[in-house]
This record gives structure tokens, C-alpha cells and sequence, in this order.
């Protein structure tokens, strides 16, 4: 199996992993635990607009802020108080990337990173990408090392190089900890208050629900 990964772009047709630590990946692994659905859009005037169709919650953000007018932002600890039929979200990075994603489509993080691993090495014919959102097409430390922790579960692959130093970087509990928590990301999300999304989003394997995105839904499976 041919394991590559990519920035802000993804190329493959067969299986990607859309990685957005901080914080869209994680925050639609966890909302998969309290909706049936999550509906993903670019815009905010989409977001809102289909959140009035479906009678859905509506979440978002820009540049880690919460959205005026809307129920939560894109926090993982938050989105675990709300519950119902349709979550809608919009956010800076994840849900732009998964919009122009060609392959069979998984979301992954820290959260579900063997349970995404899993479900890609069953699905993928011969070609796993993991996309790293990145901040507005920029490199995300974050997301790297998120990749590398996804890539560290997954078994006899042949390895690109990025993917390779992904690997190898993700390996020290304690260095990746302390590179996310000093990263420009986390920093933002500190002004802004949100210290506890940080840390929730450095917990390893507490989820096995694996969010799969197709069209702009994303429905859940569990493994």
C-alpha cells in the first residue's frame, strides 16, 4: 500500500484522510457521537441557509472565532452539549479541503487516528493520501504530526518521504504535545479562550467512530 501525503490539495482517487487537528477533524468525530448527520459547506451563507432547510444546529468558525448568529463554534468540547438529526458547520480549512476531495473521503486527528487508519487500510485498493488542511494553504505543525500519529498506525506500507518524516516526527509523546501546544494554531485558540480545545484535541484513541465524507455529508462508522 502506497501511503503519501499532501497539503491544502488532495490528488488521490482512491482513499484520503482529511486531517484538521485544530480543530474541524476533531470536532466532526466527536459531533458523530450525537447526530446522525453532518452536513460540511464553504460558506457561511450556505451554512446557514441549510441549517434553516434541516432544522439543524449550526456550527462554524473564522479564523477560530466563533460565527455571530450561530449555536457553537468549532469546538470539540462544546459540540459534545449539543445533540440532534443534523449538525451543519462551516470552518477556515476542514471544510474547504473536503469539498474538492475526489477519493473515497475519511476525516481524521489525534481522537480516532487508529480507528481511521484501520478503515482506510480496508477500503484503499492501493493508494492512502492524507491531506493536512493546513491554515489558508499554509504548513500546520499540527496537522503534521496528526498525520504522522494517523500514519504510525497504519501496517506494511511503502511510505512517501513526506510521509516518512511525518512518521518519524510523531513518534515523541511528550515533543509532539509541546510543538502543538507552542504552534501559531494553538496560540490563536488561547487568545480567543479556548485553551481546553487544545488540549482535547492531543488526546490519542479515545474515539473509534470514523467520519466519512461524501457529497458534503458526512456520516459515522464505528472500528
Amino acid at each position: 500500500m502506497k501511503v503519501s501525503l499532501s497539503l491544502d490539495k488532495s490528488y488521490s482517487e482512491d482513499v484520503a484522510i482529511m486531517v484538521d487537528v485544530l480543530r474541524a477533524s476533531t470536532t466532526m468525530t466527536v459531533a458523530m457521537e450525537n447526530f446522525g448527520q453532518i452536513i460540511s459547506v464553504k460558506s457561511i451563507e450556505e451554512a446557514e441557509r441549510l441549517a434553516k432547510k434541516y432544522d439543524a444546529v449550526l456550527a462554524g468558525e473564522r479564523r477560530g472565532a466563533a460565527i455571530e448568529g450561530f449555536d457553537v463554534g468549532n469546538s470539540p468540547v462544546e459540540i459534545s452539549k449539543f445533540n440532534g438529526k443534523v449538525l451543519v458547520i462551516t470552518t477556515s480549512n476542514g471544510t474547504r479541503i473536503l469539498e474538492g476531495m475526489k477519493a473515497k473521503v475519511l476525516i481524521g486527528s489525534f481522537i480516532n487516528a487508529n480507528a481511521v487508519a484501520k478503515k482506510a487500510m480496508d477500503i484503499a485498493d492501493n493508494h492512502i493520501e492524507i491531506v493536512m488542511a493546513g491554515v489558508e494553504g499554509r504548513f500546520a505543525i499540527e496537522d503534521f504530526l496528526g498525520a504522522g500519529e494517523i500514519i504510525r498506525n497504519l501496517t506494511d506500507c511503502n511510505l512517501d518521504e513526506m510521509a516518512l518524516a511525518a512518521y518519524m516526527s510523531s513518534c515523541n509523546y511528550d515533543m509532539v504535545n509541546d510543538a502543538i501546544i507552542n504552534s501559531r494554531s494553538a496560540h490563536r485558540l488561547f487568545e480567543l479562550g479556548l485553551s481546553n480545545d487544545v488540549d482535547f484535541c492531543v488526546r490519542r484513541n479515545i474515539y473509534d467512530l470514523v467520519p466519512e465524507y461524501e457529497k458534503g455529508s458526512i456520516k459515522g462508522t464505528k472500528y
